[in-house]
């Protein structure tokens, strides 16, 4: 079921993002009979497991630069307690080939203490750059959480659960504090999350956030697609797109968008199995409809993320799922595959299949993907480490980098070519 709310909003383009939109709306929606080839070169940015905490939600973005992109990764400790996550670490590579500094605590990022025992986190977090501004945005959803760990979800001031930003301007290495996105004033937003989301910046500057919302913190939850400004200071509140509703569960949470072939892809995650969309503006979504292979079997990913790659000749999902002699893994979270998507009929394509990472006791839930320059895309996880038999199986609290390096430059990432201006 979807609902349609939006308003209008009209952006002029600057001369750059005039020629980006040019570039990205010529390109056809490209057919699938001719598989992407690629390569996959895995490398480990860390290792750690002492029981006290683990590595998770590293995703990384590009910063452009006049060699080429430097890399930033945002990830944070996980607690050992179910969702409970410090304040936000930084690792920096000055190249794609360079050498990892870090991880180093953001001090503007770390916990805030509240009232009554209140811990306030912000979990979930996915980096971007915004070319227009030239900052780099990291998005993630505000946490509040007990002194035992465990996440609040009655009992607080109004609107704790949001959706909350920092900005970064690498010329000079300054971080601001986390400032949150404020949403209307209907019930409805009372919770209202981009977390663990890929996000989207138009070429006129506009962000495409895609969220999970709903009336109260306990669920069940709907997902719809905003629009928002960004000046290089504030994150605003534009318009919404049609809202997706399932009484199933929890309901449908951590979407994510992107572009291909001049169309907007949304995947979606539920308890029972991940949905997909499509759209011609990014705001206004056809029917969703369960992830399947081509030949009408179900996908198996259900109650954890899924995220796109996008390549100037053909989209790709990055997933998990159950039927890969994975029942010791929770929720069937390793190995991570990847597969060409059919953009017509919106299935993955069975025989473009591949392992990109394997499994060796630990889980993948929590990952991310992205373009890094247009010949290589990374996909970013660490392994969650929650058992003596997820070690014996090999496990260590790894840390992963997988480089899909592509056999034909990806001019989806035109972007990632230009330079820095120096700061004034």
């Amino acid at each position: 079921m979807h609902r349609s709310r939006c308003n209008r909003l009209s952006c002029p383009l600057s001369a750059c993002a005039a020629l980006v939109l040019l570039l990205v709306a010529s390109l056809p929606l490209t057919a699938v009979a001719d598989d992407v080839d690629y390569q996959v070169r895995l490398e480990t940015a860390l290792g750690h497991d002492d029981g006290k905490f683990l590595w998770y939600h590293p995703r990384a973005a590009a910063v452009p630069g006049d060699d080429g992109p430097a890399v930033v990764m945002t990830l944070q400790q996980h607690l050992h307690v179910d969702d409970y996550y410090s304040g936000l670490f930084a690792m920096r590579r000055p190249t794609v080939d360079g050498d990892w500094s870090g991880p180093h605590a953001i001090p503007e990022l770390a916990w805030r203490k509240e009232a009554n025992d209140v811990t306030l986190s912000v979990a979930d977090v996915t980096p971007g750059w915004h070319a227009l501004s030239q900052r780099l945005l990291a998005i993630g959803c505000q946490v509040p959480y007990a002194p035992s760990g465990a996440q609040i979800v009655s009992g607080l001031a109004p609107r704790q659960h949001q959706t909350a930003y920092a900005i970064h301007d690498p010329r000079t290495g300054s971080w601001s504090g986390w400032q949150i996105l404020e949403m209307p004033a209907d019930p409805k937003f009372e919770l209202a999350r981009n977390a663990c989301a890929q996000w989207l910046v138009r070429p006129d500057g506009a962000l495409l956030l895609p969220i999970y919302f709903g009336a109260s913190a306990e669920g069940p939850w709907s997902v719809t697609v905003v629009e928002c400004s960004f000046d290089g200071q504030q994150l605003r509140y534009v318009r919404h797109g049609n809202e997706f509703d399932l009484a199933v569960e929890r309901g449908l949470v951590e979407p994510s968008i992107v572009f291909f072939g001049g169309r907007y892809f949304l995947t979606m995650r539920n308890d029972l199995r991940g949905y997909v969309s499509v759209s011609d503006d990014g705001l206004n979504f056809a029917p969703m409809k369960p992830w399947t292979f081509d030949d009408g079997e179900e996908l198996g990913s259900y109650n954890t993320q899924q995220h796109w790659l996008a390549h100037s000749d053909g989209l790709f999902l990055v997933y998990t799922r159950r039927g890969a002699n994975n029942d010791h893994i929770i929720r069937h979270r390793a190995p991570l595959f990847m597969a060409q998507v059919d953009p017509q009929t919106l299935q993955v394509i069975r025989r473009t299949e591949r392992i990109i990472i394997p499994e060796r006791g630990g889980e993948f839930g929590n990952f991310g993907a992205a373009a890094i320059s247009a010949n290589e895309s990374w996909i970013t996880v660490s392994e969650g480490v929650w058992d003596a038999a997820s070690r014996e199986r090999g496990a260590k609290g790894a840390t992963y980098v997988a480089r899909i390096s592509w056999s034909k430059p990806n001019q989806l990432a035109p972007f990632l070519s230009i330079p820095l201006v120096p700061s004034p």
